[in-house]
């Protein structure tokens, strides 16, 4: 597992808490039942229930370890404001050539939804737009070639 920095709101810190909490105390038991239930119908080698509830326990293991790891290197952000971009800004950027512009929160990988309109400090737009200012332009490679931007207001 990576020991790289996790930033997180602190809505989603209090999220990633109630699921690895959820996970640890009722979610490890469901299973642990589902075991001891499948255990009890006999052969294990034949038994599709024991396979399920021993593949839904690796399942969990892996959730928990994997949230256990972001919140051991969670950076709860705090919301910026104007000035330079940086992890918690809200950019308006305008592509060379639209008339409209789109407004981006700059967030964490784990919390990144590009349909609310949250992307990835390790996105190519995130890494582009890291330490820029209202005016600045920049450039990206996208699918389609290079495509210019101008960051119209960083809140």
């Amino acid at each position: 597992m990576s020991d790289e920095k996790e930033y997180l709101t602190k809505e989603k810190l209090a999220e990633l808490e109630a699921e690895l909490d959820n996970l640890k105390r009722v979610k490890r038991r469901e299973v642990a039942d589902s075991l001891e239930y499948a255990k009890s119908m006999g052969d294990l080698a034949e038994n599709a229930e024991y396979q399920e509830a021993r593949e839904m326990q690796a399942e969990v293991e892996e959730r928990v370890s994997k949230l256990e790891n972001i919140l051991k290197n969670a950076v709860v952000m705090q919301a910026h404001h104007g000035g330079a971009v940086t992890i918690g800004s809200t950019v308006v950027v305008k592509k060379s050539g639209d008339k409209e512009s789109k407004t981006y929160q700059v967030v964490g990988s784990e919390e990144a939804d590009i349909l609310k309109g949250k992307i990835s400090n390790h996105s190519p737009i995130g890494i582009a737009i890291m330490g820029k200012k209202k005016g600045d332009k920049f450039d990206i490679m996208t699918p389609k070639g290079k495509a210019g931007y101008e960051i119209i207001e960083v809140k």
